[in-house]
């Protein structure tokens, strides 16, 4: 705030101030600090001395020269004419009057008309100032008659200090990690870290305030028992992701609040695999800054990004209706074993881990880096995998290679399974088809002999577009897709998929949607 301090050092302050930042960030603190520095009676000062009347009066809010006014509970034209009749009044004790509008972007386009033309003459020895946490709702021709100010957001480190010398001072013995989960929580807030402060020091009754005290207070998530569950994901098991989810929901937190702390938790260990180091605002204590360290260098990048994705899936299931405990149950055991999912996301989650294990050799390293150990159970399930995958991985790398069919032939339930996402009708025609020969280029994919109904649907540009794109995200090759009619194409159906005739979906079609089939005069020659 240089700016600030000069103005008031070479009494140049203006009379209209806009300040502009997220809620807790001290606006109406600055604002107020700024009354004291103009009505101090050793000011206009840059440093209030903090006991003369002037300043004591301030700081308990019993000033009649400092007029504090939420807009948004005062945003009528009649509000704005009763403070244009008192600003016309003198200051009583002090140099100065100070008008601090809290939450300015709240008043109607009619109050800011009415307050126009004061603000642009105030009378003499009066100061606006303007708090406001959505700057783009004031009006344009307010901002231009208002110095500006940008409040940024204090990071971690800023608001653990603030709560520290605050405990200091209020003699509240504290432990430093709690004090930085407070910080933490606060998330870019003094008010309501100094607020949970407040709260602590009533729970804990006098002695001294552990992390499990806050933990308690604001209903979050342990964080020994947040790693716990991602370690059951490093670790490959679901159950003991399935009994990380029971201690989780048992400790008596709300679920809905579990997952919101799993999901910080897993984009906390995202961001250390992206910077390779704990950021500054990411830091806690050191021992549970090497332990976040540790666990994302056990997981790859692609399950943290999975685990997200699953998190977020469970929030939006949640907010629909869905049982936050259920949900919580399902990410850990969807995140510990991707097998048992089905989606497309789950299937490259494994082709991942398949990748890194034949970067690592045949064994395979636990998370903790003891010694290799032989593939057993689902890393044995992964092995078959990779007898059927590995051929499309040692394509990737260059586009020269023909795609192996084989593996595509053993993807294809992936690819179905990526258009039912968008599409299920498209889906369940592609069912029907096969692979039946592939090149550097182009995939060429047979149905039935009698199936020319299905073919004709499926070479429609947005069908072909769309089951290129799913054929690209599931192998990651771009291809062509090409289509024809083959009489040995088998009968059995992709996995998980009916297998639909050309009549048998007509049928559907017209059973759906009641429909009417009607032929054309090639459609004719075909029948016959």
């Amino acid at each position: 705030m240089r700016t600030l301090s000069n103005a008031l050092t070479q009494g140049k302050v203006h009379h209209a101030y806009l300040f502009v930042g997220s809620r807790g960030t001290g606006k109406t603190s600055m604002a107020k600090i700024l009354a004291a520095c103009m009505n101090c009676e050793r000011g206009p000062t840059t440093e209030p001395c903090g006991s003369c009347e002037s300043c004591v009066s301030i700081a308990n809010a019993t000033s009649l020269d400092v007029i504090e006014m939420d807009a948004a509970s005062n945003n009528s034209v009649d509000d704005i004419r009763d403070l244009r009749e008192k600003v016309a009044f003198a200051p009583v004790s002090g140099r100065h009057k100070v008008y601090i509008l809290d939450e300015a972007h709240m008043l109607s386009p009619q109050a800011w008309n009415a307050f126009l033309k004061t603000l642009e003459e105030p009378p003499p020895r009066t100061i606006f100032v303007l708090a406001t946490t959505e700057a783009q709702k004031v009006l344009p021709t307010v901002v231009d008659r208002c110095h500006r100010f940008d409040f940024g957001r204090p990071s971690v480190d800023q608001v653990a200090t603030v709560v520290a010398k605050v405990a200091g001072e209020e003699g509240i013995a504290i432990d430093e990690r709690a004090v930085a989960l407070i910080a933490r929580h606060a998330t870019g807030s003094f008010r309501d870290a100094l607020g949970t402060l407040e709260q602590l020091v009533t729970y804990a009754g006098g002695r001294r305030i552990e992390p499990a005290d806050v933990g308690a207070v604001l209903g979050v998530a342990d964080a020994e028992q947040l790693f716990e569950a991602v370690d059951a994901i490093v670790a490959r098991d679901p159950a003991e992701g399935l009994r990380a989810a029971a201690r989780l929901a048992d400790s008596g937190r709300d679920p809905g609040q579990v997952l919101r702390d799993l999901e910080v938790h897993a984009r906390e260990l995202l961001a250390v695999q992206v910077l390779g180091e704990v950021a500054p605002e990411l830091r806690v204590t050191p021992d549970r800054d090497r332990r976040l360290e540790q666990q994302a260098q056990a997981l790859r990048e692609a399950e943290t990004v999975r685990l997200l994705d699953l998190v977020a899936a469970a929030l939006e299931a949640t907010s629909n209706g869905a049982q936050a405990r259920i949900q919580l149950e399902l990410v850990l055991i969807k995140a510990a074993s991707p097998e048992l999912d089905p989606s497309t996301a789950a299937l490259l989650a494994r082709i991942d881990r398949l990748e890194a294990a034949l970067r690592d050799g045949p064994s395979v390293r636990p998370p903790d880096g003891g010694s290799t150990v032989p593939a057993t159970g689902v890393q044995a399930e992964d092995a078959t995998l990779t007898e059927q995958i590995v051929p499309a991985i040692a394509a990737e790398p260059s586009p020269s290679l023909n795609v192996a069919l084989q593996s595509v032939i053993d993807c294809w339930p992936a690819v179905v399974d990526q258009v039912r996402q968008a599409n299920a009708m498209l889906a369940a025609l592609l069912a029907d088809a096969r692979p039946v020969a592939a090149g550097p280029r182009e995939l060429t994919l047979a149905f039935p002999a009698d199936a020319s109904f299905l073919k004709r649907k499926a070479e429609q540009d947005d069908h072909r577009r769309m089951a290129a794109d799913a054929v690209r995200a599931v192998t990651g090759q771009a291809l062509a897709l090409r289509y024809e009619l083959r009489d040995d194409v088998p009968e059995d159906g992709v996995a998980g998929a009916p297998v639909l005739s050309g009549g048998e979906l007509v049928r559907r079609f017209q059973e759906e949607f009641d429909a009417e089939e009607i032929f054309d005069d090639h459609d004719h020659d075909e029948a016959r």
